[in-house]
């Protein structure tokens, strides 16, 4: 995949494991660099290749503190996501609620018989 793609979009830069990965790490609060490579057990350079490639579609935010680099998250940019996935989510509940009725009528239809 293009390196233009990757980065220019939400979905396709967590579609790498290691970077949900790095997200996760993140949840906790913000991190420096180093913590997170000993978090997500990658060397400093593939870290900070996958900070840049969150940082660059807005997932994360990175200030300085003297030399350090400190990461966060922005979950408010997982909205997207958020959104697309809610339609399936209610179609599977659909779904479920559907299936959970007719196994009730073939229970009723056991007890009757």
């Amino acid at each position: 995949m293009p390196r233009s793609a990757t980065t220019s979009d939400v979905f396709n830069a967590i579609a790498e494991p290691r970077r949900r990965e790095i997200l996760d790490v993140l949840i906790a609060g913000e991190k420096a660099v180093g913590s997170i490579v000993d978090d997500v057990s990658l060397s400093q350079p593939q870290v900070s290749k996958h900070l840049r490639v969150l940082s660059e579609v807005g997932l994360v935010r990175c200030r300085a503190e003297g030399r350090r680099r400190l990461y966060s998250l922005e979950p408010a940019q997982l909205r997207p996501m958020h959104d697309w996935l809610a339609k399936y989510e209610q179609a599977l509940a659909e779904r479920l609620d559907r299936m959970d009725d007719y196994l009730k009528e073939l229970q009723r239809q056991g007890d009757t018989q």
